[in-house]
């Protein structure tokens, strides 16, 4: 069988990835700039040469493709209570693979409106109120998007009963019914909508951001970027028929503007003594820290974390790190020189960028007493017990030290209520094929698994 060609029309890199298939292997991996200004087909054909430098002339089978380029998949979402249907809405943006820019509780204001104008989202996600429940909320906010004629698509996933007045009220645009994301009090139910997203993202929007353009050199766009390395850890977790996984574990994406942190795993409490409390927490979640970033989002690392911190990791006096770090937010393409300041400046912020990123994304626990005495409260996923640490993104997989800076994502005593894995073994994504695998995995499967299990570098167990 001839090969086939996975591709990444990322924001700032367009990267190809060639598969044999049959022999269940990589044949090369490649990257060049985005062309989204222009034409991304350049981007990509440059791509290809540099790809054919490595594995000679090819003809594939078939291509695919992902794409995060113009900003990804921009959502905006509504719901009734910020803990319970606005919670819902939220994961279920992020599961579809979405940049989520706002999510509102309770009812629309007229600055709400016109803010979402404003930012103008790719998709809004309309929920609120559980089937048979509230339906004023949702229909408020209906009305108040008609009345501002919004100009993109508009997903329902709300209470049944008010779904079908809600379409009629925006009816003239684009509006797609969903099942409700919490049909019931604290049930999740995000794939419907997740699927839906896809669909109009598939549809509409790749023709929005230019991609289409390059539509007669591939088969098709399948996915957003993010919404393929969520597929390709579900099936390196779980596995597929005829293939184990490797069981629970969690995945870091450190990128220049946002950090990406997926888990597999269930996440629940273990132990008697201890409750859980608010939504339950999806086996597959993604969460994103549009504010920790290596580059754009430098400075959410800094204050996140403290310039302390950054100092005493980076090995660095304050007024040099603050330097440094000017240096950086202003030329975002700068990349450090071996044993250079600034690559002890990258080092300490690629670790305080998965230590911020990976608390918020587990859960937390805290102690209260009853009357049977002191009990547990846990809010979000527990992933103590996880033993499996993925680490991809540019500042991890092009230096020695990603064990190290990897190593930030587990548990530590100054945060002994913070639910992160205790040890884990790290595996290295050094070629970036997770979302190529994603990907393959629409279609090969096995294929996709075992290439994983090959490639994803073993750089060590930590604890």
């Amino acid at each position: 069988m001839k090969p086939i060609l996975l591709i990444d029309f990322g924001s700032t890199y367009t990267k190809v990835t060639a598969v044999d298939v049959d022999g269940e292997r990589l044949l090369g991996t490649a990257q060049a700039y985005t062309t989204v200004q222009t034409d991304v087909g350049e981007g990509l054909e440059n791509a290809l040469r540099n790809l054919e430098k490595q594995t000679g002339p090819l003809e594939f089978a078939a291509r695919y493709a992902c794409s995060s380029a113009a900003g990804g998949l921009r959502m905006i979402a509504s719901g009734l209570v910020p803990e319970l249907t606005a919670e819902a809405a939220r994961q279920a943006s992020l599961g579809a693979g979405a940049k989520v820019l706002k999510v509102y509780s309770f009812q629309l204001t007229e600055d709400d409106v016109e803010e979402i104008l404003r930012e103008n989202p790719d998709i809004f996600l309309l929920v609120g109120g559980t089937d048979g429940g509230n339906s004023e909320c949702i229909l408020h906010n209906a009305r108040m998007l008609a009345g501002a004629n919004v100009p993109f698509p508009v997903v329902i996933a709300g209470n049944r009963s008010a779904a079908r007045e809600c379409a009629r009220i925006l009816e003239g645009r684009e509006v797609h019914i969903c099942e409700n994301v919490m049909p019931r009090f604290g049930v999740l139910n995000t794939e419907p909508t997740r699927r839906k997203i896809r669909e109009i993202f598939l549809t509409k929007i790749i023709q929005a951001k230019g991609l289409s353009r390059a539509a007669s050199l591939i088969s098709g766009i399948l996915m957003p970027t993010p919404s393929a390395v969520m597929k390709a850890m579900e099936l390196l977790a779980q596995g597929c028929e005829g293939e184990s996984g490797i069981g629970d574990l969690i995945a870091v994406d450190v990128g220049g503007a946002t950090t990406d942190v997926y888990s597999m795993a269930d996440g629940m409490p273990g132990a008697a003594d201890t409750v859980y409390k608010g939504l339950p927490e999806p086996y597959a979640k993604r969460t994103v820290e549009g504010d920790i970033g290596m580059r754009y989002s430098i400075r959410g690392i800094v204050e996140a974390a403290g310039l302390k911190r950054v100092c005493e990791l980076a090995q660095l006096s304050p007024d040099r790190a603050e330097a440094l770090i000017d240096l950086l937010a202003e030329h975002t393409d700068r990349v450090p020189e071996p044993g250079s300041e600034l690559e002890q400046l990258d080092y300490a912020l690629a670790c305080l960028a998965i230590e911020t990123a990976v608390a918020r994304h587990a859960g937390s626990m805290e102690e209260t007493y009853t009357l049977m005495g002191l009990t547990y409260v846990q809010s979000g996923k527990d992933l103590r017990k996880v033993r499996q640490v993925v680490a991809t993104g540019g500042c991890l997989i092009h230096t020695a030290r990603t064990a190290e800076i990897t190593r930030h994502a587990l548990y530590s005593p100054a945060a002994p209520m913070s639910l992160r894995p205790v040890k884990a073994e790290i595996r290295v994504d050094r070629r970036y094929i997770l979302a190529a695998m994603g990907l393959l995995s629409e279609t090969y499967p096995q294929t996709a698994l075992r290439i994983m299990k090959k490639e994803l570098e073993n750089d060590g167990y930590s604890e």
